[in-house]
């Protein structure tokens, strides 16, 4: 067994839903941490109702995920509420949000064990679905809020406030409220900014403005946000690409920040965001640009 200087003793290995290639490699890490470390860790699916009332118990030091970003903001949402730290290997097209890929976890890995890590904790944001006074639905949030038109395709009319002063009215096909981990998601296929993930400020940019303001704002990380939607035909809310909810008219989205951090386990310095985004930009992912 190796000498190892961490108080990461008890792991979750939690595995993209219907994924074989992550299962087969989560075994492997599996049968790495035992053999290496003597250590036994709890492996699921992270959709698995047992493994998920573990996590909430607060069993483990470490969760390890494996498969896309969709899986690692999945696990996100288990992991916010007890504080446990995330840590990625990538097998999903982009991973901005992993720090380790298949070909080189058994060389990374070892760091935890060394206590070769830090930790970066990023902001979430709490999403308010009220009608009235009523409250429909609070979630919380990694990435965004989106508050958009549904299937008919056409844009809808959207006010906005902050703190309660009114901000910009837009005729869009849907707004954006973003966490700077949000900002490299949707907020940038729409042309939104890139901002840095230790920020706590919110991101608000527009979805196709038609005759609309066209530029995003930034706002500071006490704001709180309410979107208002008007329209005669289907508008939606979605959290973190989840299901869409139906918004009456008259409905409002309330964005602000969450009392909760998303906290992840980091090898590199803190310049590893921009080499990451600039390898990104360069081969985008989507279109086989990395293999």
């Amino acid at each position: 067994m190796k000498q190892f200087t961490s108080t990461i003793k008890n792991i979750a290995i939690a595995v993209h839903p219907s994924s074989q290639e992550a299962m087969r490699v989560a075994w492997e890490v599996h049968a790495f941490l035992k053999e290496q470390y003597q250590i036994i860790a709890t492996l699921a699916r992270i959709n698995d109702l047992l493994f998920q009332s573990q996590v909430a118990e607060g069993r483990f030091d470490l969760m390890i995920t494996l498969g896309g970003d969709g899986t690692m903001l999945r696990a996100g949402h288990l992991c916010a509420p007890v504080k446990l730290p995330l840590l990625g290997i990538n097998l999903g097209r982009f991973g901005f949000l992993m720090q380790m890929t298949p070909d080189d976890w058994q060389k990374e890995l070892p760091r935890v064990f060394s206590g070769e890590y830090g930790f970066e904790e990023r902001m979430m944001l709490q999403a308010e679905h009220w009608r009235g006074d009523q409250l429909i639905s609070s979630e919380q949030v990694i990435n965004e809020v989106v508050v958009a038109r549904g299937r008919i395709v056409r844009p809808i009319r959207i006010q906005t406030c902050v703190d309660g002063y009114p901000l910009a009215s837009y005729v869009a096909d849907g707004l954006i409220a973003s966490t700077p981990t949000g900002s490299t998601a949707y907020a940038l296929a729409v042309g939104g900014p890139i901002m840095p993930p230790e920020l706590h400020n919110i991101l608000i940019v527009a979805v196709a403005p038609h005759l609309s303001m066209d530029r995003a704002i930034i706002l500071p990380e006490g704001a709180s946000v309410e979107i208002y939607t008007d329209t005669d035909h289907e508008a939606v809310l979605s959290v973190d690409g989840h299901s869409p909810v139906d918004l009456k008219n008259g409905d409002h989205v309330v964005v602000k920040r969450s009392e909760l951090t998303v906290k992840f386990l980091v090898f590199q310095d803190p310049g590893y965001f921009y080499r990451n985004l600039e390898h990104y930009l360069e081969q985008n992912p989507s279109i086989g640009g990395i293999k």
